[in-house]
């Protein structure tokens, strides 16, 4: 019964902010923003791309800064399994043969990592005061930099700044090409293009794995230092693009460049487009934040902890940490995985390319089943597989290591785990964690969630080099229990907390949480952000009805 008071009672004060913002607006601007949220409802995939072509344009550029992510952590983790690499930086082993400690191995994927933490805090404040493009450009340039002392590195300490000083980087590019991605295009287009960063992700895994098994031909110090010195081909190319493009007409909404915002959106949409008017878009963004304004008139680190923000900035979190708790950790060593469970180093890289090559079909059949499912039934089921698949792992483990088809079996079942994450878990949660937060913390609520997932990978960093590491806990494949087991209490959460916003507008969003409605329940529960009731008079004009006992929002 309290529950119930509770719930009325939220949404009567939902209702009420609502009407507020709604009479304080003029009558011109809110028919003009419910025009606009009418468009994006009525607007099909096709319609979008021919009307947003250089949003989409602008986007995928911005997006391949995450190839260089992608690229350097495969880089890294395969190198363990690099010959050359090893004797470099590796210790001699008694019986002759030359290993990266386990307590290096998890200290070099830290350090970048630990850098990542770093970069994702800096972009929060940076870029809510300068924007996103700026800042980009500032990350691309310091990139270029830091990518000499990898490709100079004399020692393994050495190796470790470099590795530390890049993650600042990439902590930029995790956070602003998602975000960026979510505030130049429509609803229709939404998913696609969030999701397109993990493409460029797998991308950057596929190029390092392509690269390595090209040079295990080499046996000299040139063999890794070439892949160290293919990440300069990147941030020019993408900088110019960055120092091109627009910037997001929601970033300038927020700062109040009302007329800026109409200019940048001009400049992602096709010209004398008849069904489109800029004036009606812009006029949705201000409706949506003076919303959020009256609902939580903060952005900073802590507001994403208020209040309904609260539960939001909870699944952006945990989205992303599923990434890592789901079993990805047998991804990111993959090389290093396939050769402990008993594959020769050349049909481990072999597999590795193979697993990343699949990665990429996936990816792009995951935008197939976005177009007839929801994110919350394509997420879950990717779940359910993927624990099944995990489990087959350690069960297989159980045979004789001596046992060849034993772990080509091992290896093939990952390939299928991998197809499997790329085309629900991977790409969908690029998704999520862009359309959960508010539109006025999304760039914070998003650092956060990736700080979330880059501290499970330090975690996943730890652990897994001592599961698969022969001189440590030689788990091998039986590392498969331990994630199939981690993998079934993500899914329970999932079953529980995770909504679905599939074809909602961003204050469709922020009213379905400020109402409460349980996750379950997101997709069926009717919305109306224009509870004020709007007329048209015969003369065109809209005219606004509501209560004047309304409380003023502060």
């Amino acid at each position: 019964m309290a529950a119930e008071v509770d719930k009325e009672s939220s949404v009567g004060t939902v209702a009420a902010v609502t009407a507020q913002v709604n009479h304080d607006l003029s009558c011109d601007l809110l028919a003009e923003a419910k025009d606009a949220t009418n468009q994006e409802h009525q607007m099909s995939f096709i319609q979008a791309i021919k009307l947003y072509p250089k949003a989409v344009g602008w986007s995928l550029v911005l997006s391949l800064a995450i190839i260089m992510e992608g690229y350097d952590l495969i880089l890294l983790g395969s190198f363990y399994a690099f010959p050359t690499f090893v004797r470099k930086y590796g210790e001699l082993q008694p019986n002759g043969s030359y290993q990266i400690p386990a307590a290096w191995q998890a200290g070099l994927g830290n350090g970048a990592r630990a850098g990542e933490i770093l970069g994702l805090f800096a972009t929060g404040i940076i870029s809510e005061r300068f924007g996103y493009r700026k800042t980009m450009l500032a990350a691309l340039f310091a990139l270029t930099g830091f990518v000499f002392i990898l490709f100079f590195a004399k020692d393994i300490v050495m190796l470790l700044v470099g590795e530390v000083l890049c993650g600042t980087a990439w902590g930029v590019f995790q956070t602003l090409t998602t975000t960026y991605a979510a505030e130049v295009c429509p609803v229709a287009l939404r998913a696609y293009l969030t999701t397109y960063v993990n493409l460029c992700w797998v991308i950057g895994q596929f190029i390092a794995s392509g690269i390595l098994r090209g040079m295990l031909s080499r046996s000299d110090e040139w063999s890794y230092r070439i892949p160290f010195a293919l990440q300069w081909m990147w941030p020019i190319p993408i900088a110019v693009g960055v120092f091109l493009a627009p910037e997001s007409p929601w970033w300038l909404v927020r700062k109040g460049r009302h007329e800026e915002a109409g200019k940048a959106l001009g400049r992602l949409t096709r010209k004398n487009d008849p069904n489109f008017n800029v004036e009606r878009t812009v006029a949705m963004m201000i409706h949506t934040n003076e919303i959020e304004k009256s609902m939580s008139q903060g952005t900073s680190y802590w507001d994403c902890f208020r209040g309904t923000n609260l539960r939001r900035t909870e699944i952006s979190c945990l989205v992303w940490a599923i990434q890592v708790l789901c079993g990805t950790g047998l991804m990111t060593y993959s090389t290093y995985f396939y050769k402990q469970a008993g594959l020769p180093t050349t049909q481990s890289f072999n597999m590795t390319l193979a697993q990343y090559g699949i990665g990429i079909i996936g990816t792009l059949s995951s935008w197939f089943l976005m177009s007839r499912f929801g994110r919350r039934t394509i997420y879950l089921g990717g779940l359910v597989i993927a624990d099944i698949l995990l489990l087959a792992i350690g069960l297989t483990s159980i045979a004789p290591s001596s046992n060849s088809r034993a772990s080509w079996a091992i290896g093939s079942l990952l390939l299928v785990f991998i197809f499997v994450y790329d085309t629900t878990i991977g790409p969908v949660t690029y998704s999520l964690v862009s359309e959960m937060p508010s539109t006025r913390l999304r760039p914070k609520a998003i650092v956060l969630a990736r700080n979330l997932y880059i501290f499970c990978s330090i975690v996943n960093g730890i652990i897994t080099p001592y599961m698969l590491n022969p001189t440590a806990w030689n788990w091998s494949a039986k590392t498969g229990f331990f994630w199939a087991g981690s993998c079934a209490v993500c899914l329970v959460w999932a079953y529980f907390r995770l909504p679905e916003p599939k074809g909602r507008t961003y204050g469709e969003i922020d009213d379905l949480f400020e109402r409460r409605i349980p996750a379950r329940k997101f997709k069926e529960t009717k919305t109306n952000l224009f509870e004020s009731q709007i007329d048209e008079y015969d003369d065109g004009k809209a005219a606004v009805e509501m209560i004047e006992t309304v409380p003023k929002a502060n």
